[in-house]
């Protein structure tokens, strides 16, 4: 497949998207990225305003950089100090050596009085030298750990936050957003540091200017302003068309990414797309390129301009002192003093405005951090609540009607997709029995389950443990009584025996149990053709990874719910990997799980698979529509829902003989419905 090389293709306008957005991602790439919110405040804003902002973002980072290391945080501050206070001093020895240097007198009078102040500006110097390193060193302590303890809070909070607010869209972008927060925050370390270092510096250097001369300080800020609206100008643009080319690149990454992940590999191999995937790759890659281009030229643009008017107010800060000189309001001393503070100073206010500007566009990136932790904690799981009954025997759906996230965005108008995943459906889960949830895709089975693991709450209607409404219960205590096999379980890429030890993971591993569930679930027998049993890592693309196949994964996670040895186990499709024996081997467990007391919540669409359930619920559309035992909705007097999906499925196996055989279908429906 080929794609033009158009304009378009190499230059995409603003709302318009590459030639390879159009054809890969039906159109511009639009990915509400919350860095986007901070545009039109970042580009209102002044030098002013960047310095009324600054002691909130310094105070933040420095709250971080307390909690990560608060030793290395004295040692930065105290380096950056010091090495302010040793440049004023040098100013003012270097003032000292020049006033004695330059006095009447013979050369070498002069030369010899002028060595104690000369050993002060060597002082000053080494100090400063040191200060500096020790600053560096703290910066390099803490930039690290800066990073990790913002990433922990993030973490920590996403992971306390409802299932509701990991898959509501809105929540997602935020979270997608602030994870660079951790990262921006590690860099604010070190613009923070070059903030407070340059002030320091240019409060020194203006410090000395204004005790040699009042007018002094005026040319110094004369001489910075040029750069410094050049350095402002610039990131402005560089900021600008980050925002504008972000989701352009982030595709382009994509694609390359795509290249060399290990799932697509084997399609991207026999179908011949990695040409393809190339192809648009260099396509995107070029249109970036054109706008680093763009941007590198406007860059120099404003650094010609700028250079040109620095120029302009060096020729009249120096075209000053010679005035000065020149009509005796200054010495020789004082002059040359003044040159040296002059171009310190200069320098450290240029670095110090790019340094606040580079502070200000990270902090946009750390707001959303901040942000994150407002909004986790409105969606925090509540901590504490009722004791889950001991000696639980009903649990009860009351006219409980859910639904989903998404389901309650005003801008879907589908009728359909309004639909309740349950709707006033009331049923009974009897403890220490086998109850089975059957029905077509879609009818809510799945949610049932959901709602009595405590992942969601119903929106109307309650789930009663024994009379007490779970939303009242401590979950601290009702996740320990559940375990859950789902169709789609987590496949961890650790090794074998965490991959079942984690359904226990406030304890130690114990060995002899792992052992004991993997025997139970069948998965022994894939242990023993791992190359490295137990410690054999499940995740291939790593050194030593191992790939094993979707029904060996499927019966380690049946072990792990039997090591985590739950009051309740949820169980939802639990065969769809394995073949026929094995399946009935599985069955056979659960059953044997039921005789021992424990309550198996079995959730399938082999209808055939739930003849031995103590009860099962037929659910469609969300709605409750028959219960009893496999015999009883076999047999009722009228085909319901259970009966005619039975037959359906049935009739499958009946109408595939054996090659040679021939079987009388009423035998089979005799047979069968038996």
């Amino acid at each position: 497949m080929k794609i033009k090389r158009t304009k378009t293709a190499m230059a995409p306008e603003m709302g318009e998207g590459s030639a390879s957005e159009k054809l890969l991602f039906g159109g511009p790439l639009i990915y509400n990225a919350r860095w986007a919110d901070h545009h039109k405040a970042y580009f209102e804003m002044t030098l002013w305003t960047m310095a009324l902002q600054l002691p909130r973002m310094v105070a933040f980072t420095v709250r971080l950089a307390w909690r990560a290391d608060h030793r290395a945080l004295w040692t930065v501050g105290a380096g950056e100090l010091i090495r302010g206070i040793s440049q004023a001093i040098g100013l003012v020895a270097v003032n000292s050596v020049l006033t004695v240097v330059l006095a009447t007198g013979s050369i070498s009078h002069r030369v010899q009085a002028a060595i104690p102040a000369m050993m002060w500006v060597a002082v000053t110097g080494i100090v400063g030298a040191l200060a500096n390193a020790a600053s560096t060193a703290g910066t390099g302590r803490l930039e690290p750990k800066v990073e990790r303890v913002a990433t922990e809070m993030y973490l920590a909070h996403v992971a306390k936050v409802e299932l509701a607010a990991i898959e509501d869209a809105d929540f997602n972008r935020l979270m997608d957003s602030a994870q660079y927060g951790a990262g921006a925050a590690r860099r604010m370390v070190n613009v923070c540091t070059g903030v407070v270092g340059s002030l320091v510096s240019f409060v020194a250097a203006a410090g000395v200017l204004t005790v040699l001369h009042p007018v002094l300080l005026p040319l110094l800020v004369l001489m910075t302003v040029p750069r410094s609206w050049a350095s402002l100008r610039n990131a402005r643009a560089r900021y600008a068309s980050y925002l504008r080319w972000m989701q352009h690149s982030r595709a382009g990454r994509l694609l390359a990414q795509t290249l060399m992940r290990t799932g697509p590999a084997g399609e991207i191999r026999v179908h011949d797309v990695g040409p393809f995937l190339l192809q648009h790759f260099r396509g995107m890659s070029e249109a970036s390129e054109t706008e680093q281009s763009r941007l590198a030229a406007s860059r120099a643009r404003v650094r010609l301009i700028a250079s040109a008017l620095t120029g302009i107010a060096a020729a009249l800060t120096y075209a000053s002192l010679l005035g000065l000189l020149a009509t005796g309001v200054m010495s020789l001393s004082i002059a040359g003093t003044a040159v040296l503070a002059i171009r310190s100073g200069g320098q450290s206010l240029t670095t110090l405005v790019l340094q606040v500007n580079n502070l200000y566009e990270e902090s946009a990136y750390v707001a959303d951090l901040e942000r994150l932790f407002t909004e986790a904690a409105k969606y925090a799981i509540p901590t504490g609540g009722k004791p889950v009954p001991r000696n639980l025997s009903l649990i009860r759906f009351d006219d409980v009607t859910f639904h989903y996230p998404d389901d309650n965005d005003d801008d879907r108008k589908d009728a359909e997709a309004k639909r309740p995943a349950l709707k006033n459906v009331t049923l009974d889960i009897p403890i220490g029995k086998i109850i089975a949830f059957v029905g077509e895709n879609g009818s809510g089975k799945t949610t049932v389950s959901k709602l009595l693991a405590g992942l969601y709450q119903p929106d109307e209607g309650s789930i009663r443990w024994d009379g007490t409404d779970a939303r009242t219960l401590d979950r601290a205590q009702l996740w320990p009584r559940i375990g859950m096999v789902s169709q789609d379980f987590h496949r961890w890429p650790f090794t074998c025996r965490m991959n079942i030890a984690i359904g226990r993971p406030e304890r130690p591993v114990d060995q002899a149990a792992v052992e004991e569930a993997a025997a139970y679930a069948g998965a022994d027998t894939v242990v023993e053709e791992l190359p490295r049993g137990w410690d054999t890592l499940l995740s291939k693309g790593y050194k030593g990874g191992h790939q094993i196949s979707g029904g060996q994964w499927q019966r380690l996670g049946i072990a792990r719910a039997r090591y985590r040895d739950a009051e309740i186990l949820i169980v939802d499709e639990p065969t769809s990997a394995l073949d026929a024996k094995a399946e009935l081997e599985v069955f056979e467990q659960i059953r044997k799980l039921a005789d021992s007391g424990q309550t198996v919540v079995l959730i399938t669409h082999r209808l055939a698979s739930v003849r031995h359930a103590d009860l099962i619920h037929v659910l469609e559309k969300g709605e409750l529509v028959e219960s009893g035992t496999f015999e009883e909705l076999l047999h009722k007097p009228t085909a319901g829902v259970f009966r005619e999906l039975y037959e359906m499925q049935r009739a499958q196996f009946q109408d595939a003989a054996l090659p040679g055989q021939r079987q009388p279908a009423d035998t089979m429906q005799g047979s069968d419905a038996r």
